[in-house]
Order: C-alpha cells, then sequence, then structure tokens
C-alpha cells in the first residue's frame, strides 16, 4: 500500500520539490494532504493534479476563493490553524513533510509529532525553538524525526552503519552565500536583490537571505544539536562553496566520512522518506571529474556575525535559540522590505537577545511568549534606532 503524505507548505520550495518526487513513485506515495499558507491559486492546481483528499489554506481569507477554484471536485477543503493540526493528525495520514518556513510552522509539527507521525522535517525552526520539548513529545508518542536540510541528511547517512561508534564531532558545510569574498563596507550596501540571488541552491526568500547572512547555518547548528545529541564544541562549520560535500562525520579513530551529491534538494527530500531505503531514480548524477577544485576555510564570525550570535544562542540554551529566530524572522522582512540594511540585521537579532526575558527551561507558553517578546524588541529597536543612523 502506498504511504500517504500531507505536505505542510505544499506551494513553497521544497513542497513543490517534494511533489516532483512524489510523482516518480506514485506505487510508493499518494498525497494525502496539502497545506498551504496564503497562495490558494497554486495550491488549487497542485490539487487537481495530485487529487489528495483534503487541502488545507492557513489563510481563512481565502477558503472561499480556493473552495469555489475546487467546486467541481471531491476534494475536502478547510482553513485555519485549528483545521491545519487536525488533519496532520489524522489516522489516514503516515508522512508528514514539515516544510512550512518560520515559527509558524512549529504548532502544525507539534500536532504531528503528538499523533505518532513519521516527519520529514524541513522546518529548522521546530528544533531551534523547542527542540528539548520535542524531544520529550518524539519519545512519548513515538514519532520518528528524519531531516530533510542536505547538511542534516549528509550526517544522518555518513551514521548509517555506525552504531556505536563514537562521533568526536561533526562538520557542517556551508557555501558562504554570495557575498563570501565581499568587504564589510561593501556589505552594507548590498540589496535585497543581490541577497536573493544564491549561487547553489534553489530556495524561498527567507532561507536564501539566511543563507546570505549565515543565519541558516547557525539555524542549522541548533537544529543539529538536538537531532544528533551533540554539544555546541562537536558542532563544527566549514566553507565549502562549491556545496558538493553537503557535511562530514568525524569519528574519534580519525576517521572521516562525507556525503557527496550534486545541489539538488530531491535526494535528501526522497531520503526522508524512504529511510532507510534508497529508491533508484533519474536525478542528475555527480561527476567528480567535472569539478576538479573542492576548497574549504573558516568561517569570518565578525563579518557574518549571525553565526556567532547562534553558536551564543545554543551555548545558553533556554528560550534563547527562540529569541534569535523570532529577531531574525522580522530582521529579515525589515531588510527585503528595505527598512534595514544587510549588515544591521545582526545587530536587530543582538539587541533582542540582550533585552528579551531568559528562562532557562521554558515550556511551550513561555516559548511562544518569548517569541512575541522578542520579535517586539526587534520591531522597536528598528523603528527607535535604526532608523536614526
Amino acid at each position: 500500500m502506498a504511504e500517504r503524505i500531507a505536505i505542510l507548505g505544499s506551494t513553497g520550495s521544497i513542497g513543490s520539490q517534494a511533489l516532483d518526487v512524489i510523482s516518480m513513485f506514485p506505487e510508493r506515495f499518494s498525497v494525502e494532504v496539502l497545506v498551504a499558507g496564503n497562495n490558494f491559486e497554486i495550491l488549487a492546481s497542485q490539487a487537481r493534479k495530485f487529487n489528495p483528499d483534503v487541502v488545507v489554506i492557513g489563510n481563512t481569507d481565502h477558503y472561499q476563493q480556493l473552495k469555489e477554484s475546487l467546486r467541481d471536485t471531491s476534494i475536502k477543503v478547510y482553513a485555519g490553524s485549528d483545521a491545519i493540526d487536525q488533519v496532520v493528525a489524522s489516522s489516514t495520514v503516515d508522512i508528514v513533510l514539515a516544510s512550512i518556513v518560520g515559527y509558524s510552522g512549529l504548532r502544525s509539527t507539534v500536532s504531528a509529532i503528538k499523533a505518532g507521525k513519521k516527519i520529514a522535517l524541513a522546518n529548522k525552526e521546530t528544533l531551534v525553538v523547542a527542540g528539548e520539548i520535542i524531544g520529550k513529545l518524539t519519545r512519548q508518542s513515538g514519532s520518528r524525526i528524519l531531516p530533510v536540510d542536505s547538511e542534516h541528511s549528509a550526517i544522518l547517512q555518513c551514521l548509517a552503519g555506525e552504531m556505536g561508534n563514537q562521533v568526536e564531532h561533526i562538520s557542517l558545510t556551508a557555501s558562504g552565500g554570495p557575498f563570501l569574498n565581499y568587504s564589510f563596507e561593501k556589505l552594507h550596501n548590498i540589496t535585497p536583490k543581490q541577497a536573493l540571488m544564491h549561487p547553489n541552491w534553489d530556495m524561498g526568500s527567507k532561507i536564501t537571505i539566511d543563507s546570505a547572512s549565515l543565519m541558516n547555518k547557525g539555524l542549522e547548528i541548533i537544529e543539529a544539536k538536538w537531532l544528533f545529541d551533540l554539544t555546541p564544541e562537536q558542532i563544527k562549520v566549514v566553507i565549502h562553496p562549491q556545496s558538493i560535500i553537503h557535511s562530514f562525520v568525524h569519528f574519534t579513530d580519525g576517521s572521516v566520512k562525507a556525503q557527496l551529491g550534486i545541489p539538488d534538494m530531491r535526494v535528501p527530500i526522497l531520503y526522508a522518506l524512504t529511510y532507510p531505503d534508497r529508491l533508484t531514480t533519474d536525478l542528475p548524477r555527480l561527476d567528480l571529474l567535472k569539478h576538479h577544485s573542492l576548497t574549504f576555510s573558516e568561517p569570518d564570525v565578525k563579518k557574518f556575525r549571525n553565526l556567532a550570535l547562534a553558536y551564543d544562542a545554543l551555548r545558553e540554551g533556554g528560550n534563547m535559540p527562540c529569541i534569535l529566530n523570532a529577531a531574525n524572522e522580522i530582521a529579515v522582512n525589515s531588510f527585503l522590505s528595505e527598512k534595514i540594511s544587510f549588515t544591521q540585521m545582526p545587530d536587530v537579532v543582538e539587541h533582542a537577545m540582550t533585552i528579551t526575558e531568559f528562562s532557562a527551561s521554558p515550556d511551550m507558553e513561555f516559548l511562544e511568549i518569548s517569541d512575541k517578546s522578542a520579535r517586539d524588541n526587534a520591531k522597536n529597536y528598528i523603528t527607535k534606532q535604526l532608523h536614526k543612523r
């Protein structure tokens, strides 16, 4: 029987590529649920192609338009966050691909975990914001989280067959983004249009900006801690502009394992859906003869301060990663709307981390309070301080 999949964030980059993967294996997968935030037109088009049992639009303002566009089908149409929580916990769903970007994807992922679903996790913020709580919930429900991020998928693949063998540390690779070799002065004048042109990966705007500022790697550091039970000192970052090696695992005997491949998110998406199996595909292959030089360097945390701030948040623990994430979402949106410069984004994050109330052991309710407070603090800082400069 085909495994029934719910895709949260189906109209985004990861969701769209997941549907491409699923279409390759109609005998293995079926689309049960499609969820989108605002783009009801693309959602309706996807629904007509994949014929899910249910579609949900997060923004209730678009409910009537979506329902009308699918009126001649038998597809059930719902709207709102409560509906999303209910459908992901449905007994008709086997796998939940969680790819809603940002803090807004946390609630639905938690609902799926509580229901004991297998989670293909593309929403970094779930573990960044609530890693310790998520760990407890998965142990209670029997849910399994499998990473979709290419770097974490690479670590998972390198650990296959290594049960009981001690890991010294891991190295998460980062392309360095389009501004790797820019001076700090040149970084200050970067436009959103320039920052949205990633050299290797095709991603949504939020993740692309995070990649350019290295915050994306900072979030991945925190995520790796919870996925693989590592200390901050065991998680390193190496700049690898070619994006061919997706990450390394270093073992205590001196051995190092790496996972290689061309930059194509469909490979880690498929692996998360089929783990531990590998299915044969016609996806493009890596030809090492065409890649004569693979280079590596240390990240410049003075120039790209977001990475240092992420390490600070990880070491601090508690609700600090939640504060980091919330402030960064405000900073990215403000940069995209040209309210602040590229180099002011870490200023916003650092300010929120400094003044937002800290808790060493927050529950979900306090994390929600922290998220709102950090966003408010970030917005106030942008309005009252950065606009004056």
